[in-house]
């Protein structure tokens, strides 16, 4: 597994603003989609094949609802689906994540469930919850669905009751092997994942926008996600860098990445001055 020295994402989401964290696309608190769906990966792929990357958020609710891109029965389910995909990913080119996971979805096929998972952690705070369940848990070995339970119910207290925290154990297990981090159906075995350049991008993108910098953008429950320790992730950042996703610059110990390719010159202007 990973080295791991901070899994605390939810004191570096805290600390952003209100505005800050609609313009990154972070959200926090006690509830989230996972007490119905899962990270929902096939019906975010299909929506993404039917929309244009250049759309605005008006064109994914016109595609769900309205043309029905993703097969739905009725009405009622389309307005539903659309719902929760929005929770999970905002649909939204003004929030900066999903701009940037739209951007990376295109070139990069094998990275998009990884790219999925982090979003869905970014917006979920119940998906988020269950991160250091999974990632403690050893490569090969059975997962321990009372773990993810009892770091649910840390964050929940007694708001759910028993068959609903069973239910986002669930959907959490089947979230986590979408992404690739378990196999198997009832018995959930834990693998290793890739760190591929565009998730590593996108999971340092993560650490950047809750305000950590150099050595600190690779010991966080974003870069632990991807299963490599720190100095091996340094290694495929610089991989990013080839692929023109990220710039890294080391000088011994010291690590300066930035993201110049990423951002659009208003989202620079909104950003400037916020860490």
């Amino acid at each position: 597994m990973a080295e791991m020295s901070d899994l605390n994402a939810e004191a570096d989401i805290a600390r952003l603003t209100p505005s800050q964290s609609a313009l990154w696309g972070f959200r926090s608190g006690d509830r989230g989609t996972h007490t119905s769906r899962t990270i929902m990966l096939d019906e975010l792929a299909h929506l993404l094949d039917a929309v244009p990357g250049n759309a605005v958020r008006d064109n994914y609710a016109l595609a769900v609802v309205a043309h029905n891109c993703l097969g739905k029965r009725t009405a009622a389910t389309r307005k539903l689906t659309l719902q929760r995909l929005t929770e999970l990913y905002a649909l939204d080119p003004q929030v900066i994540l999903f701009r940037v996971l739209r951007d990376l979805w295109v070139q990069n096929e094998t990275s998009r469930p990884l790219l999925a998972l982090l979003l869905a952690l970014a917006r979920d705070p119940l998906l988020r919850a269950t991160a250091t369940a999974v990632v403690h848990t050893p490569y090969g070995n059975e997962f321990a669905r009372q773990s993810m339970k009892d770091a649910l119910a840390d964050v929940v207290g007694d708001r759910l009751n028993e068959a609903t925290l069973d239910k986002v154990v669930r959907n959490a297990s089947s979230s986590w092997t979408q992404a690739g981090h378990f196999r198997g159906r009832g018995r959930k075995i834990r693998q290793r994942v890739e760190a591929t350049p565009a998730a590593t991008t996108f999971t340092l993108l993560l650490g950047f926008a809750v305000g950590r910098r150099g050595r600190l953008l690779f010991e966080t429950l974003w870069t632990a996600v991807l299963d490599t320790s720190p100095d091996s992730l340094i290694d495929v950042a610089v991989d990013a860098k080839r692929l023109g996703q990220l710039d890294i610059k080391q000088s011994g110990s010291m690590i300066d990445v930035s993201f110049p390719a990423l951002f659009t010159d208003k989202a620079r202007e909104l950003i400037h001055g916020t860490h």
